[in-house]
């Protein structure tokens, strides 16, 4: 479902195999999403293994490319992108700082990009989760979504979806060095 049909949240993943298989969708009994992780990145690389590297130099070529274009607002690349994780449908996303989403949203406007605003949940410490302002807008192709964070907020990091530990998070220098490793 996540490598083939784009399903990219672990929990509706999790919903809809147990729904396509029958079963009844008892947490206590399904993988935990490092598993499921797990097992989509040898999925990825049994079946699309030679297609992933050029899939993932592009995602990370257009996601620098934002990077440098949004470079006002901090970005930091964030999820399957920087983990290398990527399929066909996979968005680049980034964690942008700024004093208000309209900031963003203003900038956006000014270069005449079309864009979705919408809300994303980031999870913290103790529990806590916070909705920030998010927005989506295509480029070559490709989804590009970015979370606003305020300046306050940026100072924390939230957990991964993955395993729940701080989220890996790249600025523009650092997925550079990230991409020139690989080559």
């Amino acid at each position: 479902l996540m490598a083939d049909e784009g399903v990219r949240d672990f929990h509706a993943a999790k919903r809809r195999a147990c729904e396509r298989l029958g079963l009844a969708h008892d947490h206590r009994h399904l993988p935990a999403n490092h598993e499921i992780e797990a097992a989509l990145q040898d999925h990825l690389q049994l079946f699309h293994g030679q297609a992933l590297p050029a899939r993932r130099r592009r995602l990370r070529t257009l996601a620098l490319e934002a990077m440098g274009f949004l470079d006002r607002f901090e970005p930091r690349l964030v999820g399957p992108v920087l983990s290398g994780t990527v399929t066909e449908h996979t968005a680049i996303e980034l964690l942008l700082t700024a004093d208000s989403a309209e900031e963003v949203g203003h900038f956006l406007d000014e270069h005449r990009i079309p864009h979705d605003l919408y809300e994303r949940r980031l999870r913290y410490g103790g529990d806590r989760q916070a909705v920030i302002p998010a927005y989506r807008f295509d480029a070559d192709g490709v989804a590009v979504e970015l979370g606003v964070l305020g300046t306050v907020a940026a100072r924390e990091t939230p957990l991964s979806p993955v395993d729940g530990q701080p989220m890996r998070r790249a600025s523009r220098r650092e997925l550079e060095q990230l991409m020139a490793r690989e080559e």
